[in-house]
């Protein structure tokens, strides 16, 4: 067996600690499989003396994470400390820079700077690799880029967020609202104290523009990704779709369709109404899962724990079995000077179904104003349901549903341009697609 893979371990968190728990767990069917062991020799973290449930004494420690990459015994970095700049990025600069293999479960910074450092990778020969940044231990970035790579892909769609899906599911099973079970997720630890890039749409959009990329061919463009997340969802929200036989999911989709004989890129990350007949319906919990459509593989589903110190710190480690056997390819699957700059696609020109809820003052003439509105823009009603309140409540605003026909986004947006400042709405529509 040859020399080890010697690693530095920057960050000792839930997944740090993981990754140290899992080679020493299974060191001896890792290093059969990699054709030579892995082995720590250094490790970095904000707290030298916390508790950890893992012994650090065989390691070296360095207080500066970024001179993990100076170290002459170490082959291969692994960033698990998290945030898009600052000291990750600039030991991923230093690490890749010095000739280091890097490894990282850091989605924000592949999202954000992924093609400069897959450049400075490139250019010096070495590994980025990241398998741990998208959908936790599922193998979907080697699923997309090897397993798949004999196809065109024409989409990837999936649920990319476990505290947000599992928020949803609750709301389901419950029928409570959307803070209510927030404050339960966080409290069960689902959910971070600061939520915002979970509840927003933030953290799926990141791993949205990476899969483009590599499904695509394209620059990873993480500005261009149409973002919004779930904190306008209710209960009643909820409660209309399973009546419609549908349920609600956060869901980001991407795709790449000719608009003027050039090709643009779709990045979308939104709740959607997915039929309970879709393989997407069936995804609740903190799980994750990703469809990929190739043109001649058909569709695949990628399904499993989208988080965790177990799932995680096993796609890091598979990352550097990757990198112990030798396999260094492109960070992208393309080389960087391959990856296409593709302009967003114009989401006005997409057909599809959608779920439109008002909440609207209960006086005469809402109804005709609202569907006037509609009418005059070009949007074909497939039904309207409206929401009463009790005698007690008169003052109360109410909701109205309203589901479409297929038809081109522009035509709603045109249609509650109208509507827009009407007296009649006491607040902004909620619009949703539907997944058939």
């Amino acid at each position: 067996m040859t020399a080890p893979l010697r690693i530095a371990l920057a960050g000792l968190g839930t997944v740090g600690a993981g990754v140290i728990r899992l080679l020493e767990a299974n060191g001896d069917l890792i290093a059969a499989r990699a054709g030579r062991p892995i082995q720590v020799v250094a490790v970095c973290a904000r707290d030298r003396g916390k508790d950890r449930g893992i012994d650090l004494a065989p390691y070296a420690w360095e207080d500066d994470m970024t001179a993990l990459a100076a170290r002459g015994d170490v082959d291969a970095v692994v960033e698990l400390v998290g945030g898009s700049d600052g000291p990750a990025l600039a030991l991923a600069r230093n690490a890749l820079a010095g000739g280091k293999q890097f490894v990282t479960a850091n989605k924000a910074m592949i999202a954000h700077h992924g093609m400069e450092l897959a450049t400075l990778a490139e250019e010096k020969g070495v590994a980025l690799k990241y398998e741990a940044a998208v959908a936790g231990g599922i193998p979907v970035i080697k699923g997309l880029a090897e397993g798949a790579a004999a196809n065109r892909i024409e989409r990837v769609y999936g649920i990319l967020n476990g505290t947000c899906n599992y928020i949803l599911s609750q709301m389901e099973s419950t029928g409570a609202d959307f803070g209510d079970v927030l404050k339960d997720a966080q409290e069960l630890g689902y959910a971070e104290a600061d939520p915002t890039f979970d509840i927003e749409g933030v953290d799926a959009a990141h791993k949205l523009a990476i899969l483009s990329a590599i499904a695509f061919g394209t620059a990873v463009d993480f500005a261009g990704v149409d973002t919004s997340g779930i904190t306008r969802i209710s209960a009643a929200d909820i409660a209309q779709a399973d009546a419609l036989g549908h349920v609600i999911r956060l869901v980001g989709i991407a795709d790449v369709q000719e608009e003027g004989g050039e090709p643009r890129l779709f990045q979308r990350v939104q709740p959607v109404l997915v039929d309970k007949e879709h393989p997407l319906a069936a995804v609740d919990g903190p799980t994750n899962a990703v469809v990929a459509e190739g043109n001649f593989v058909g569709r695949l589903l990628f399904e499993g724990a989208g988080a965790g110190d177990g799932p995680t710190a096993s796609a890091v480690v598979a990352d550097l079995v990757d990198i112990a056997r030798g396999n260094v390819t492109p960070p992208f699957s393309l080389p960087v000077s391959a990856l296409a700059a593709t302009a967003p696609a114009d989401p006005g020109q997409r057909v599809n179904r959608a779920y439109i809820r008002f909440s609207v003052a209960d006086r005469p003439g809402v109804l005709a104003e609202i569907t006037a509105a509609m009418r005059d823009a070009g949007v074909s009603i497939e039904s309207i349901i409206q929401h009463g309140h009790p005698a007690d409540n008169g003052d109360e605003p109410v909701l109205v549903v309203m589901v479409t026909h297929d038809g081109p986004e522009s035509a709603i947006a045109s249609a509650l341009a109208m509507l827009e400042g009407s007296p009649a709405l006491t607040e902004a529509p909620l619009v949703m697609r539907l997944i058939g």
